[in-house]
């Protein structure tokens, strides 16, 4: 259904250093730019793009919203949570835990606010 998610940031380098750590963190790679100055984060199928609003003025974080990002095991939640908060994000709501119905769940606010959530699914029986 989506070909992407696009999210505003008031300082694209403080974001690209953010969204590379914790990226890497989950084993993807460094955010590339377009032409037009936007990263660009392909991982697993999925995009994530982060520009300077267009209209000139500041990038507000959405209120009830929520970016989840798919990891492959507990382990790179835990890596990814501990690379955001070492590149500026802010850890919420819990530290990373187990949730109820098996995921494995972390959330951040990236730098500019925006609330992030990596988590990883339970393991499926054979």
């Amino acid at each position: 259904m989506f070909t992407h998610i696009m999210i505003g940031s008031n300082d694209l380098e403080r974001s690209k250093r953010f969204y590379d750590a914790t990226f890497a963190a989950l084993g993807g790679e460094p955010g590339e730019t377009d032409a037009r100055g936007r990263l660009i984060y392909s991982h697993k199928g999925g995009r994530l793009m982060i520009t300077t609003p267009i209209d000139g003025k500041p990038a507000t974080a959405a209120n009830g919203g929520t970016i989840g990002i798919l990891a492959d095991s507990p382990e790179h939640v835990r890596a990814w949570h501990d690379a955001g908060v070492e590149t500026g994000g802010r850890s919420i709501e819990s530290p990373p835990t187990l949730r109820p119905n098996g995921q494995f769940v972390a959330y951040l606010r990236d730098p500019d606010g925006n609330k992030l959530t990596a988590r990883s699914l339970p393991a499926q029986k054979a």
